[in-house]
């Protein structure tokens, strides 16, 4: 499991990073030099691509792993319902202020005064005084009136609508599941594939997401995309079925006032790090490299933000998928994690927020493996984890130090990859503390998260290796 192979692959920063494949990153070539330059977690979004593409994509994922001895995490993106309008016979209209449009059932191809709007779902439960907003928010009409098959409407604003534009209703919670019938066998298709995540998309209320976690069965872990006000309103209901969260800005932003979004960040990041869940900050962060070879300075600024907020991982959409620098994206993005973390006022915030101990031994355990490492300046924090719960638990305190997680369970070393500050790795041959102790030492050297001379703080259970026991601490030396 170790080797000179990690030399060159340690990360100087605790806040994961997340890619998403596509396009500009399908060759096994460039897989490798993302992950090279910072990539901890690749997203494969199935809302695009065949499943002999992603079946390959994980193919070149898991020769890496094999490559570098190193676990790689990998999530499936469900697709989900797509509310789009149809098609117009010029492809497009111009629109103006109070003009009035129809939107109905009729599968003829549109025109200035009408286009189809394929989801009855959406007739049925808007009224007069509602807004549709179209093309991601830059086209808004407000119901003027409706029949069993058509609304009627006038344009508040927009100047053009062109062929099958995305479609959303703020403020509803509409009839329609979160799991379609692709979404069913692309769920399929990626837990056959061997995949550590499952992101859910379209979720609206609770029940969305345990149907989603029945279905998965553990084969892999559940991530709930935030993207709906009404999965605001239903938000602890839903974070008791999953198992991590990811807050989709774009479309969240474009059903809730743009100025809601940045304290609505802050209050998913903190709430999903209290329970002792990975979050991922995702969509637009760095969206100016999609064409352009540096961002812009509000976007590093925006990525800074997650990272002070507490976040566990940043993600790159279609920067990385289908933009022209994908490298150049992962590179930025590891500089401005690493440089966020290194400042006074990052660990300031971090320490501020101070977490409830739960009122068991494991976690009074971890706590203090936290505030032991701090005071005798150990170079990092190792765990023993049979589930995963020591590491998530360490995570949750944002160590100032990274967290080296020896685990059995080769799944659950893959689906670490996505906290903060885990750096996991897969063992067979540790039997009791004092071997788990020697591993973790030689470990941190290996993989350089500690020298020499260095202090280890190193959490166990006794039985060891039982699920839920952690009951020893030790402080050791790296000799």
């Amino acid at each position: 499991m170790t080797g000179k192979k990690h030399q060159n692959l340690q990360r100087k920063r605790q806040t994961k990073i997340v890619a998403t494949l596509g396009p500009a990153s399908s060759s096994q070539e460039m897989i490798r030099k993302l992950f090279k330059a910072g990539v901890d977690v690749f997203r494969l979004n199935f809302s695009h691509g065949t499943h002999e593409d992603h079946q390959e994509r994980v193919n070149f994922i898991r020769a890496m792993e094999k490559e570098f001895s190193v676990p790689v995490g990998i999530i499936a993106d469900l697709q989900g319902p797509k509310l789009r309008v149809g098609k117009f016979k010029d492809g497009s209209i111009e629109l103006k202020k109070n003009m009035a449009f129809r939107l109905d059932l009729d599968k003829a191809e549109g025109d200035e005064t009408r286009v189809n709007l394929p989801h009855p779902e959406i007739i049925k439960v808007l009224k007069k005084g509602d807004h549709i907003l179209m093309d991601d928010g830059k086209v808004r009409m407000e119901i003027t009136g409706k029949g069993k098959d058509y609304l009627s409407a006038k344009v508040i604003a927009g100047v053009k609508l062109s062929n099958n534009k995305g479609v959303n209703v703020p403020g509803v919670v509409l009839p329609i599941a979160a799991l379609t019938a692709k979404d069913r066998k692309d769920l399929t298709a990626a837990l056959g594939m061997g995949v550590d995540w499952v992101a859910l998309s379209f979720v609206q209320k609770p029940e969305d997401v345990a149907e989603a976690r029945k279905l998965v069965g553990g084969k892999a872990a559940l991530m709930a995309k935030i993207e709906k006000p009404s999965a605001l309103k239903h938000f602890d209901e839903i974070m008791d079925f999953v198992d991590g969260i990811m807050l989709a800005r774009g479309d969240l932003g474009v059903e809730i006032p743009p100025e809601e979004v940045p304290a609505v960040q802050k209050r998913i990041v903190r709430q999903v790090r209290h329970a002792g869940k990975p979050i991922i900050v995702a969509t637009q962060m760095l969206e100016s490299m999609i064409e352009s070879p540096a961002p812009t300075r509000a976007e590093a600024s925006d990525v800074a933000t997650a990272v002070y907020d507490g976040t566990d991982a940043v993600m790159l959409s279609a920067e990385t998928a289908a933009g022209k620098y994908p490298l150049e994206a992962v590179s930025i993005m590891d500089r401005i994690c690493e440089s966020t973390e290194g400042t006074e006022v990052y660990r300031r915030f971090i320490e501020a927020d101070e977490l409830e101990t739960e009122s068991d031994s494991s976690d009074a355990i971890t706590t203090a493996a936290y505030y032991v490492a701090r005071d005798v300046r150990a170079a990092c924090i190792a765990t023993y984890t049979t589930s995963g719960s020591t590491a998530l638990r360490t995570a949750r305190q944002r160590p100032g130090r990274p967290i080296l997680c020896l685990t059995q369970n080769h799944n659950v070393a893959r689906r670490l990859c996505l906290s903060y500050g885990i750096h996991a790795v897969h063992v067979t041959d540790v039997t009791d503390t004092g071997s788990a102790v020697k591993k973790a030492a030689s470990i941190a050297l290996d993989y350089k998260l500690a020298k020499k001379g260095d202090r280890l703080v190193l959490t166990a259970g006794v039985p060891f290796g039982t699920p839920g026991s952690t009951n020893v601490l030790r402080v050791s030396w790296v000799e």
